[in-house]
């Protein structure tokens, strides 16, 4: 029987869905799903931990191997654009070749890249193993979700679920925290040589704990040219997002990758259906829910990454903060996420996710409209509302649209879903980051020459007006050496009210990204083919 047409049984519930040929646990704490769950957790933390600690380090990264801006960017854009390209065809390697050895591998290699990075002396260097840990990091994540899909029985999974996504959560917000006190007590590569020893942690848990699970109808071959058309256009579609602020959304470059992308894509979905073992079979997508899944993460992903972004510079460039201080400022988002997420997997196990998927992205909206109306003078206690408010909203989707992604795919496609799931949350997070920074560069743009001119400042010609208008982008007055103290405190007061009705608007569209979202909540449901997995173990 052909991987097809399992998932077509398997969508449709006419027979009974393909179990783990490897179900049962060994002796001893081998294949216990709680351990699996820790040493999952311990390797994924790694990645998602590394997604926002290394911002923190950027500038002493700068000064110490000379590095220009445009250096800077791509140590993030690299590992981005490695991570979000590999993770589908890395679910299907897992799918392949087992979860655990595919986990294992992209722990060793993640680690392995981040000590080279804090051994390297240029910058050159530090972007080629930004690459590798963004590929490595592919590999572990899809893994982990295949391991706890194989390993948890359904009432079980969304628990978790829930709690591999507080740890996401709060490995991500946790990041400049970290990030920051490590910079400024040791060093910018202690950042990086911190992933070694939790590295050897993961892989010594892993090697000890860690049960190959392996479905009966897992593919046996390589859709090379799947692979190939698929990384191309999620490469170019990426790109694109990433050079969007740069180029300008008018540019034909920018359209031109985008194009090149919806293409890619198209021939990509017309290949699917002609090659014996596809790389995403698109019968996958018959599910409703598992479709709406994706765009939820996408959605989801626009709304929070977006919008949180320009919070971070709120917090630094706008009331001062450093960025231990602004990470301190963002832990009532962080605790109601680790609050959240078990007490969420509970819920959702009891009513399934619909509810909680709709709750959640309206609090998410509600919280994004509350992040709109914040002031230069507004104090840390209504921030923290807002903030504990997202953390709530947030906490649910992470864990309902993971759980109906990879619970709606057959327990053979369960890296292949992982990696959707991962996908949509990575270019989401991209998509979102552009958008509003369009946004906001559109409204900073339109505003700043009237501000200015009411505020009495001298004229500024066409090329200082488009310096000021980036460094107001990013809540930065654009102070000029040897400026008198009243005038410099004129252009901050600008620079800041600017900025702040720039992120009062990109807010607001984030928060109609979210009300968008409540309604794609409504097409969800329990998945399909949860019981797929593990039906038996010492919880």
């Amino acid at each position: 029987m052909t991987s097809q047409t399992t998932l077509d049984k398997a969508g449709q519930g006419d027979g009974p869905p393909a179990g783990p040929s490897e179900a049962t646990p060994g002796k001893g704490l081998r294949g216990h799903p709680w351990f699996t769950l820790i040493t999952v957790a311990v390797g994924v933390m790694m990645v998602a931990l590394d997604g926002t600690i290394v911002a923190i380090a950027n500038p002493a990264i700068a000064s110490d191997l000379g590095a220009t801006l445009a250096d800077v960017q791509w140590i993030t854009n690299a590992y981005f654009l490695a991570l979000a390209v590999s993770l589908i065809t890395a679910g299907k390697l897992g799918d392949r070749f087992g979860h655990r050895q595919t986990f294992l591998i992209g722990v060793v290699g993640f680690a392995a890249a981040s000590g080279a990075i804090g051994l390297s002396d240029s910058i050159t260097l530090v972007i080629v193993f930004r690459v590798l840990q963004g590929l490595f990091g592919a590999l572990l994540m899809p893994a982990a979700l295949g391991l706890l899909r194989a390993t948890f029985p359904a009432e079980k999974l969304n628990m978790a679920i829930g709690i591999w996504g507080m740890v996401i959560g709060a490995s991500t917000a946790g990041g400049p925290i970290l990030g920051g006190v490590l910079v400024e007590h040791v060093n910018w590569q202690s950042v990086f040589f911190i992933n070694v020893p939790v590295g050897v942690l993961a892989v010594a848990l892993g090697v000890w704990i860690l049960l190959d699970h392996r479905a009966e109808n897992a593919p046996r071959s390589f859709d090379i040219p799947g692979i190939a058309l698929l990384s191309g256009a999620m490469f170019c579609l990426v790109w694109a997002l990433i050079k969007a602020p740069e180029w300008g959304w008018g540019d034909g470059r920018t359209w031109a990758f985008i194009g090149a992308s919806v293409v890619g894509f198209l021939v990509f979905a017309f290949w699917e259906t002609k090659v014996k073992e596809p790389l995403i079979p698109l019968a996958l997508f018959r599910s409703v829910p598992l479709s709406a899944g994706v765009v939820l993460m996408v959605l989801m992903a626009i709304a929070f990454m977006g919008g949180l972004f320009f919070v971070t510079f709120y917090l630094q460039n706008v009331h001062g903060l450093s960025p231990v201080d602004a990470g301190l400022h963002l832990l009532p988002l962080t605790g109601m996420m680790i609050v959240g997420s078990p007490l969420a997997g509970v819920m959702i196990t009891k009513v399934g996710p619909r509810i909680p998927l709709a709750f959640g992205m309206a609090c998410t909206a509600l919280a994004m409209y509350g992040i709109s109306t914040l002031e230069k003078s507004t104090g840390s206690l209504a921030m923290s509302v807002w903030f504990a408010l997202l953390g709530l909203g947030l906490a649910p989707v992470m864990v309902g649209a993971t759980e109906v992604i990879v619970g709606n795919a057959p327990l053979e496609l369960s890296g292949v879903a992982g990696g959707l799931q991962q996908s949509a949350m990575q270019v989401g997070g991209s998509l979102g980051t552009a958008v509003l920074g369009a946004v906001m560069a559109s409204k900073v743009d339109g505003d700043l020459p009237g501000n200015w001119a009411k505020a009495g400042l001298p004229p500024l010609t066409p090329e200082q007006t488009g310096a000021a208008s980036e460094a107001v982008q990013v809540g930065v007055p654009p102070v000029a050496k040897g400026t008198p103290e009243v005038i410099a405190a004129k252009i901050t007061d600008v620079a800041h009210d600017t900025f702040i009705s720039g992120m009062s608007l990109a807010s607001l569209v984030a928060a109609g990204v979210a009300a968008v979202a409540v309604l794609v909540a409504l097409f969800t449901k329990r998945g399909e083919n949860a019981e797929a997995g593990a039906g038996v173990g010492h919880i």
